[in-house]
């Protein structure tokens, strides 16, 4: 039973601590909507998603209501495009449109699934698709995209790589007079869950049920709170702090999946437990790991503080749902983070420690906004290196990596909502070039054969 002190708890967690829902995503299989003519296959992909989700928001705004609890976003993703593209042929621009009338339509706020599965090498409809990627986000707004480049059984595809540099790059210029969104719109993965509620790496994955509702909670503000009022305990102390406190913020992400599912009449899939920070003042990841007695985040002992944040916040969490997936843990985009802003512009936080952080959080390099004269063949680097990352750790690294086009390092580049404003971070300016013109494919790590 809820007593009144849980009651009060909750409605200090929402009205001081930005305590909050990121998302509820709908998740929709396009397997049966596939076609040898792409116009036949879009209409049915508009057709199916509109009927299916046409009450997404308007449910998400009466749980608002009646639970007290703000839902920031509501979503929709759908299996990867480059299936369906490789049955139709066609110009797959064609398919972004259409998800963008299906966003037009529902009203929700991003759709992603514009997406390529490509960790082994490529099928049919793959190069296509990631080739018309920047085209594709700079002709509509509402459509995230994504690759998975590599993963622990696999190894790296470094064609692939390749190829999504040059994609970053281009999205980035063609959509230059609009903060370069193009680029933020976009992330590439190792290791990539097919069950993501967050954008911009959304999709529907081919082992999940034809529809199905995927909740991604936040709540940083709670758990710095929760260690501000602990004062000078010890580090084990921290930890089980962390631990009920995810355990609050994920039973509320628990109750919102239940409620949705029964009203849309869909399958409860997943909660996302990860810590999804906001440039609100205090919705901070970064200020968190300071409150456990950091300086300022990127100092020595950051990636110590954030391996314990991200193993607390699971152990937390999956105590108080029946599904956990997705990413889960702790995310650290530098634009959407006000503490990681601050630590980015006195030079405490710099690239090079951000992808030292990612061998321990949820995600890997997110938001992180370069010089807009950063070559494609240094994007595709960066990529391979998070991409190892995650391959070696048996994990999800990514990269959601802007070149700021006609800005230099030091520069900030705004974006506006949850996106907030970035500083532009300085790039190693020697040249991975002839690595990664070599292509072919990185091997899989020895622990991949594990069955």
């Amino acid at each position: 039973m809820i007593n009144v002190d849980d009651i009060l708890e909750t409605i200090k967690m929402i009205e001081e601590e930005n305590l909050d829902i990121r998302t509820i995503t709908m998740g929709f299989s396009l397997l049966d909507c596939a076609d040898s003519s792409i116009d036949a296959s879009c209409n049915k992909i508009y057709e199916k998603i509109t009927r299916k989700a046409e009450k997404l928001v308007e449910t998400g705004e009466r749980l608002e209501a009646t639970l007290g609890i703000p839902i920031i976003n509501k979503r929709i993703s759908v299996t990867p495009v480059a299936m369906l593209l490789a049955a139709s042929g066609g110009d797959p621009v064609k398919y972004a449109k259409t998800l963008e009338r299906v966003a037009g339509t529902t009203g929700v706020n991003f759709i992603g699934g514009y997406s390529a599965l490509v960790h082994k090498g490529f099928a049919a409809g793959d190069r296509e698709l990631i080739e018309s990627i920047p085209e594709a986000l700079a002709e509509t707004e509402h459509v995230c995209s994504s690759v998975n480049v590599g993963s622990t059984k696999s190894g790296i595809n470094m064609d692939a790589v390749k190829l999504v540099g040059r994609a970053v790059r281009r999205a980035a210029e063609l959509t230059k007079d609009r903060n370069c969104i193009g680029a933020a719109k976009f992330v590439a993965f190792c290791n990539a869950p097919e069950d993501n509620p967050f954008m911009a790496g959304a999709f529907h994955g081919v082992g999940e049920p034809d529809c199905v509702i995927n909740v991604g909670v936040s709540g940083p503000g709670v758990v710095r709170a929760a260690l501000a009022k602990a004062g000078d305990c010890d580090i084990t102390e921290i930890a089980n702090i962390v631990k009920k406190t995810a355990f609050k913020i994920t039973r509320m992400g628990q109750l919102v999946g239940q409620r949705a599912s029964e009203m849309l009449g869909v399958p409860f899939g997943i909660v996302d437990l990860s810590l999804a920070p906001t440039p609100e003042i205090g919705d901070s990841v970064a200020y968190i790991l300071e409150e456990m007695g950091l300086e300022k985040c990127g100092c020595h002992g950051t990636t110590a503080c954030l391996a314990l944040l991200n193993d607390a916040v699971k152990k937390g969490g999956v105590m108080a749902s029946s599904h956990v997936g997705g990413l889960s843990g702790a995310f650290i985009p530098v634009s959407e983070d006000a503490g990681m802003i601050a630590a980015a512009d006195c030079g405490a936080l710099r690239i090079e420690k951000l992808e030292a952080m990612t061998a321990v959080c949820s995600v890997g390099l997110d938001m992180v906004v370069v010089p807009g004269d950063t070559p494609e063949e240094v994007i595709s680097a960066i990529l391979a290196d998070e991409a190892a990352i995650g391959m070696i750790n048996s994990k999800t690294t990514a990269i959601r990596l802007i070149p700021a086009i006609g800005k230099k390092a030091g520069d900030v580049l705004e974006f506006g909502g949850l996106l907030g404003y970035a500083p532009i971070m300085e790039v190693n300016r020697y040249s991975p070039e002839r690595f990664i013109n070599r292509g072919g494919r990185i091997p899989a790590p020895i622990q991949s054969l594990k069955n």
